[in-house]
């Protein structure tokens, strides 16, 4: 835990506001009227609430089931060298998947944000937009060139903007000015460069075709290695909520959240499938208050919260919900359908020198580093620490995994990630040495081709939904992940890293043949957080899919959808990026579609 000097700076994050902030329902005025109300306070939802409440003529409110993101234990949102701490605590919704026949049967713990800002609060904290592929893709599949890279480069400049670290390292040539914008959310690259870092770059100074370097992986070149931005800035994590939430309510009354409270049904007008009221309550007990829109209610969820709110609303697939009790009122069977989540996982080897594996240990120096943090923003707690370099590559293109086809967004979508850390980074059921200084490696499938889904067991909103990945369920998923750890060992077996790597970790070195890696991969892969398209995508024309290209669900009125449950597949970047990007524009085409300013 953080000193407790810690709280009264975060406190200070958050002025007063001239919006308000609700902790109850029954505080919000029953005569106040609402244009339009917003699910969730999240990545998107924050973006919504931020662009709307541009225009003074219109009024919104956010409704978030979470907590304030300014209260207590926030040190571990926004302290930098804390990130990945809030998962767990009371910021997390605390899903479990179901036991996955992939992961040889293992139930894995599912992180989704639980207070203002959303999972931009508790995740890992990179940016990376992803290739050009990845939107042009979403552009062809939804019949909107709008959704493509090169139009949405407005987009992309609107949304953040790129700061120095703490300590003003300069990293000219680390990045390209010209990609990055002018937006409130604020990225960077590490103050702390490391020897592990410095030799994944010489590898592709050594090695320029097969590992290229790529100057900035927010250009829209999603294949080679490069320096890895992340959400921080000031010396704190940026989030949707500090960078866009916080400043609307400080500065308009036109901007009200509600927090601690739960969307629980939304209310479709009598013999009509208008759904412009949301019914809320704060626990299964409570009372149920309902708010009204007069033009649009939209869904800001995530991609569990999203498609369970709609099933519990007697949208999505008749037969799920009968078996619930739940009366079908419009027939969309992809609601719940076609999740994908990426998974990953870690490699360890012992190294010479002294990483940030003996930092992390010292108990003194953690203090001191968290106290320096509270007085003044500063020092090693301010800024990203743990994964600073990173690269995307394809299978090579006669691999037998691609007969079947290429699942990858285009030719400039990577089939597999590779992130570097000078730490011990175990997997889930692995302890950390206590001697010796460490390197990891971690690989993921980028286009995995295996989909799930998300399922009611209630009509309560309060009972969590089965959430079921369905990781390495497919050929491709499995033997993709094979064959990138056997890329990440032809990487670090380049002369660029004698005299550095030692040996491999015990596990790591008993890894010789396609079964034995196999088996290592079921028994420690983890989930990367990252579920997307439970309410996917598609043309107006097209039979299936949940909305249509302007976010609208299909076979409604008054209903949007504008979160990583809309995304066709998992992405082929991280999704953070995305769904800032797709947030930004979706603000547009509502402002567009009501005549706002």
């Amino acid at each position: 835990m953080a000193p407790p000097v810690l709280f009264a700076l975060l406190l200070s994050l958050v002025n007063i506001s001239l919006g308000s902030i609700f902790t109850a329902p029954e505080q919000v005025s029953a005569f106040k009227k609402y244009d339009f109300i917003i699910v969730g306070a999240g990545t998107a939802g924050s973006v919504i609430a931020a662009r709307l409440s541009e225009d003074p003529s219109v009024n919104v409110l956010v409704i978030e089931a979470g907590v304030a993101d300014n209260g207590t234990d926030s040190e571990l949102i926004y302290i930098p060298l804390l990130a990945g701490e809030g998962v767990g605590t009371l910021f997390d919704w605390n899903y479990t998947t179901t036991a996955q026949s992939g992961f040889n049967g293992r139930a894995l713990d599912f992180p989704r944000g639980f207070v203002m800002g959303g999972s931009s609060a508790i995740n890992s904290m990179i940016y990376s937009r992803g290739p050009s592929d990845e939107y042009d893709r979403l552009a062809n599949l939804s019949g909107d060139s709008g959704w493509s890279w090169d139009n949405l480069e407005g987009y992309r400049l609107m949304n953040e903007k790129h700061s120095s670290p703490w300590n003003n390292r300069s990293n000219v040539g680390e990045y390209d000015p010209s990609v990055h914008g002018y937006g409130p959310l604020l990225t960077g690259l590490t103050p702390t460069v490391f020897e592990t870092d410095n030799r994944v770059i010489a590898n592709t100074a050594a090695y320029p075709e097969q590992y290229p370097f790529t100057l900035d992986l927010n250009s829209g070149n999603g294949l080679g290695f490069g320096w890895l931005e992340t959400s921080v800035g000031n010396g704190s994590r940026s989030t949707s909520a500090s960078a866009y939430l916080h400043p609307a309510l400080n500065s308009r009354s036109n901007l009200d959240v509600l927090l601690h409270t739960q969307a629980t049904r939304l209310v479709s007008t009598s013999g009509k499938v208008t759904f412009r009221e949301v019914q809320v309550a704060q626990s299964a007990t409570a009372t149920i208050y309902s708010f009204k829109a007069t033009k649009e209610v939209i869904l800001c969820a995530g991609s569990v919260g999203t498609p369970q709110l709609l099933m519990l609303s007697g949208i999505g697939p008749t037969e799920q919900l009968k078996s619930v009790g739940i009366t079908s009122v419009l027939n969309l069977a992809d609601v719940g359908n076609n999740m994908q989540d990426q998974s990953i996982l870690a490699l360890q080897w012992e190294v010479n020198g002294t990483s940030l594996s003996s930092f992390l240990s010292d108990a003194t120096a953690l203090n001191e580093s968290l106290e320096q943090w509270a007085i003044n923003k500063t020092g090693p707690a301010a800024g990203n620490m743990m994964v600073n370099t990173i690269g995307f590559l394809r299978l090579p293109s006669n691999s037998t995994l691609l007969v079947a086809g290429d699942p990858a967004a285009g030719p400039n979508s990577a089939h597999i990630q590779l992130s570097f850390l000078e730490t011990f980074y175990p997997n889930p059921g692995q302890v950390s040495p206590t001697t010796g200084s460490w390197m990891s490696a971690t690989v993921v499938v980028q286009s995995p081709t295996s989909r799930g889904s998300l399922n009611l067991t209630s009509s309560s909103a309060f009972v969590h939904p089965t959430i079921n990945p369905a990781y390495y369920t497919t050929a491709f998923d499995i033997g993709a992940a094979i064959e990138g750890v056997k890329m990440l060992r032809d990487f670090l077996a380049t002369p660029v890293w004698d005299g550095y790597i030692i040996a491999p970790y015990s596990a790591v070195a008993a890894l010789q043949t396609d079964a034995e890696i196999e088996t290592y991969i079921r028994t420690f892969a983890n989930t990367l957080d990252h579920p997307t398209s439970t309410a996917k995508i598609s043309k107006i024309t097209d039979s299936f899919g949940v909305v249509g290209p302007e976010l609208l669900v299909k076979g409604a009125t008054g209903l949007r959808i504008v979160d990583a449950s809309i995304l066709p597949a998992a992405v082929a970047g991280f999704p953070q990026a995305e769904v800032y990007i797709i947030a930004e524009r979706a603000a547009a085409l509502i402002k567009s579609t009501w005549s706002l300013s």
